[in-house]
C-alpha cells in the first residue's frame, strides 16, 4: 500500500516533472520572428515593393503564426500533466485560430492606413486620416482595431491553463535548467511587448495575479512550481520590470501622455518609433 512507502519511495513512484525545452524554444522562436518580425518589417522594408492589391511581407509573416501558434499551444496543453476536458482544448484552440485572423486583417488595414498617412502617435480620434472618413468608414475601421486587442485573450488563458499543471511535490522540487536561463530574456522581452505593442497590462497582470494565487494554493497542498512554472515566473516578473523602465524613461513625453490621457500609460514601441526615431532616420 502507499501509506507503508518512505518518502524516497514515493519520490520514486511519482515521475519526475521535466523542463518542455523544445516546446518553449519553439514558442520563442516562432514570437520574435513571426510576431515581432511583422511590425519591423513593416516599418523597414519600402511599401513599394508590396501592392496594396496584394498582401505584404508582414502578412505572410502573420498567415505562418496563425498556422504554427496553435500547434504550440495546442501542443503546451497536450504536454500538461493537468490536462484540460477535451471540449475546453478544442474551444481554446478556436477562439485563438479565430482571434488571429481578427488580427491579422486589422493589422492588414493597419498598414495600409499608414500608408496614407496615419500617425502611430495620435490618437484614433484625433488622427487627420481617420477624420476624413465616413462614418461608416470610421466605425469599421474602429472595430478592425479593436481586434488587435481581442487575440491576446486566448493566449493568456492557455498559458494560465498549462500553468496550473506545472507544480510537483515538494520533495522533488528542482531548479531551472541552464538552457531555461538562456531562454528567459527572449521570453520576457516578448512578454514586455505583448504589453506594450498589444496594450495588454491589465490581462498582463490579472494573468499574473491568478498565477501567483495558484502558486499561494498549492503550497497549501504540498505542491510548488516545478522547472516550467518556475520559468513562467521568472518570465513574467522580469516583463513587469521591463515595462517598469519603459514607462520610466517615458513618462513626461508630452505626445504620447496625450495618447494615453488615462490612469494606465504604457506607450507602443510603434508609436515611439514613429514619433522619435523615425524623425531622425528621415533627416539622416
Amino acid at each position: 500500500p502507499l501509506r507503508s512507502l518512505g518518502s524516497a519511495d514515493m519520490d520514486e513512484v511519482l515521475p519526475k516533472p521535466r523542463f518542455h525545452l523544445d516546446l518553449w524554444l519553439g514558442f520563442t522562436v516562432q514570437n520574435w520572428v513571426l510576431d515581432v518580425g511583422r511590425p519591423v518589417v513593416m516599418l523597414v522594408l519600402p511599401a513599394d515593393w508590396f501592392p496594396l492589391n496584394r498582401p505584404g511581407a508582414a502578412d505572410y509573416l502573420h498567415l505562418l503564426y496563425n498556422i504554427t501558434a496553435p500547434l504550440i499551444l495546442l501542443k503546451m496543453l497536450e504536454r500538461s500533466p493537468r490536462t484540460p476536458p477535451l471540449p475546453a482544448v478544442h474551444l481554446c484552440i478556436v477562439a485563438v485560430v479565430m482571434a488571429t485572423s481578427f488580427h491579422l486583417v486589422a493589422d492588414s488595414v493597419t498598414r495600409r492606413l499608414l500608408l496614407i498617412g496615419y500617425q502611430l502617435h495620435v490618437s484614433v480620434r484625433e488622427n487627420p486620416v481617420m477624420k476624413n472618413l465616413e462614418p461608416s468608414s470610421l466605425n469599421f475601421t474602429l472595430l478592425l482595431l479593436l481586434c488587435l486587442s481581442f487575440r491576446y485573450i486566448p493566449l493568456f488563458l492557455i498559458l494560465l491553463l498549462f500553468f496550473s499543471g506545472c507544480f510537483c511535490p515538494r520533495s522533488q522540487e528542482g531548479r531551472m535548467p541552464s538552457a531555461a536561463w538562456m531562454l528567459l530574456a527572449p521570453n520576457a522581452a516578448y512578454y514586455w511587448y505583448l504589453i506594450t505593442e498589444g496594450q495588454t497590462f491589465m490581462l498582463f497582470i490579472f494573468t499574473f495575479f491568478a498565477m501567483t494565487a495558484t502558486v499561494m494554493h498549492q503550497r497549501r497542498r504540498g505542491m510548488v512550481p516545478d522547472g516550467n512554472g518556475l520559468f513562467m515566473l521568472y518570465s513574467f516578473s522580469a516583463a513587469l520590470c521591463l515595462v517598469a523602465v519603459w514607462v520610466a524613461g517615458l513618462w513626461n513625453d508630452p505626445v504620447l501622455r496625450k495618447k494615453h490621457p488615462g490612469l494606465i500609460y504604457v506607450p507602443q514601441p510603434r508609436a515611439v518609433y514613429t514619433l522619435h526615431l523615425g524623425r531622425v532616420a528621415q533627416t539622416c
